[in-house]
């Protein structure tokens, strides 16, 4: 009996620890490892010609210990820029996200022949969506422009047609670190230059005589 009551308790503590430690350290890990916003974008609705090549970068911390996480998602599009661009405004206007017009977006003018800039809010954060030319037809005008630096021959006209598409740029960012859109802060009434004294002809503010 002795022995039964024994494995029972063990049993019990068992349990105990893997309800209790165990598993909530578990999906804590879990959580910690996988970034929601990362999440979300995964979960848009995007056409799989448009989202090829996926690579993903963060930086800062995301309860905002000094910084707050800073993301970017690149991706390589298999059809033009206006397409793409279609594609992934459509998707994010369904998910929620709301076209942003606000100044510095973009920061530096973009060529529209061939590339979009549009920005989007949702909730505590910014997006910022930039579909350029794909990397092999930066090359390309790089080679054929001498004025470049270290540019090269021009390139193989056979392989010219291989160079299509267009490529993908996501950036997100806490909308409490986006400056854009907000006035500057008023200066504070307690700084600036210190006055001069002001010299009145108060007795009190004169100096005490000395006794002869």
């Amino acid at each position: 009996m002795r022995t039964q009551r024994k494995l029972r308790v063990v049993t019990l503590v068992s349990l105990a620890v893997v309800v209790l430690v165990v598993l909530p350290a578990f999906f804590g890990v879990r959580a910690a490892g996988s970034d929601p916003v990362f999440g979300s974008l995964d979960s848009l609705d995007v056409p799989s010609w448009a989202e090829q090549k996926v690579d993903d970068q963060s930086s800062g911390s995301r309860w905002c210990f000094t910084d707050c996480t800073f993301r970017e998602r690149t991706a390589q599009s298999q059809k033009s820029f206006t397409e793409t661009t279609a594609a992934y405004t459509s998707a994010l206007t369904a998910a929620g996200w709301s076209p942003w017009k606000v100044g510095d977006c973009p920061e530096q003018a973009v060529d529209p022949k061939d590339s979009t800039y549009t920005c989007f809010k949702r909730d505590e954060f910014t997006l910022d969506l930039w579909v350029s030319p794909p990397d092999c037809k930066v090359d390309q005008v790089a080679a054929n422009d001498p004025s470049v630096a270290g540019a090269t021959a021009p390139p193989d006209p056979k392989t010219l047609g291989e160079c299509a598409g267009s490529a993908v740029s996501i950036k997100v960012q806490n909308a409490i670190e986006d400056t854009r859109g907000k006035p500057d802060p008023d200066p504070s009434p307690i700084t600036g230059e210190t006055p001069d004294p002001e010299l009145s002809n108060d007795p009190l503010l004169e100096p005490t005589p000395t006794a002869s």
